[in-house]
C-alpha cells in the first residue's frame, strides 16, 4: 500500500478508502456490488446496514458495513447509507487485497473523514502554564493552515472517484487550486465529497 495512503490517529495507523480502491484495481478488481440490508429508521435507531462483494480475478469477499448518527461525524450523518456502503466496501476490500489495518473511513464518531479535529486537549500541567490556552487558540486558527499533504491527497483521490470532469471541474466549482485550500477547506470538501463516493 502506498505510504500516501496511510493515515495515523493517536498512534495507529490507518488506509484510506481510495488507496484500498486503487491497490484493488491493479490487483485485477473486476467488480464491487452493494446491498443494502437494513434501511435506516426511526425504530432501529436510523442505523444503515450494507454488505458489499468484491469480485477480484481469484475470488470474491464479502464484507458488512453499518452506519449511524451515533457512529458517523456531523458532516456524515445526513448521508448514513451512503457511509454505510463505503465501510462495507472498504472491509471487503480489506480481504481481497489482504490488507489487515483498519481503513480510516471505518472509525466513528468525531474520527470520520472529513470531520473536523475533536477539540484541543491538555493537561493539567499545560492549563497551568497557559500552553493549553495558546493550544487552543492554535486549533482554532487550523483553518487558515494550508491543507496537509494527506489531506490533498486524500481529496484529489476521491474528485478523482466522483467529480466527473476531475481536477479542474473541481478547482472551477471550489474557485482556486486545489493546492491551495486551507485545512478547514480540504476538510469540508473531503466531508462532502466522501458521501457522494459511496
Amino acid at each position: 500500500m502506498r505510504e500516501e495512503y496511510m493515515i495515523e490517529r493517536q498512534g495507529k495507523r490507518f488506509v484510506l478508502y481510495a488507496g484500498l480502491l486503487e491497490e484493488a484495481h491493479s490487483r485485477g478488481l473486476r467488480s464491487i456490488e452493494t446491498e443494502l440490508l437494513q434501511v435506516p429508521t426511526a425504530e432501529n435507531g436510523q442505523a444503515a446496514i450494507v454488505k458489499a462483494v468484491v469480485r477480484m480475478e481469484d475470488g470474491k469477499f464479502a464484507g458488512i458495513g453499518d452506519a449511524s448518527p451515533q457512529n458517523v461525524g456531523r458532516q456524515i450523518a445526513p448521508h448514513i447509507i451512503r457511509m454505510a456502503e463505503t465501510r462495507a466496501k472498504a472491509r471487503a476490500l480489506r480481504d481481497a487485497i489482504n490488507v489487515g489495518v483498519t481503513a480510516f473511513e471505518e472509525l466513528g464518531g468525531e474520527e470520520a473523514p472529513g470531520e473536523r479535529y475533536p477539540a484541543a486537549s491538555f493537561s493539567k500541567e499545560e492549563a497551568a502554564s497557559g500552553q493549553g490556552g495558546r493550544q487552543a487558540a492554535r486549533e482554532e486558527n487550523r483553518g487558515e493552515l494550508p491543507a496537509t499533504r494527506k489531506q490533498l491527497n486524500y481529496l484529489e483521490a476521491l474528485v478523482s472517484d466522483v467529480v466527473e470532469d476531475g481536477i479542474g471541474k473541481f478547482e472551477e466549482m471550489v474557485g482556486k487550486p486545489i493546492g491551495e485550500l486551507t485545512r478547514e477547506e480540504a476538510s469540508e470538501w473531503i466531508g462532502r465529497l466522501s458521501g457522494r463516493a459511496a
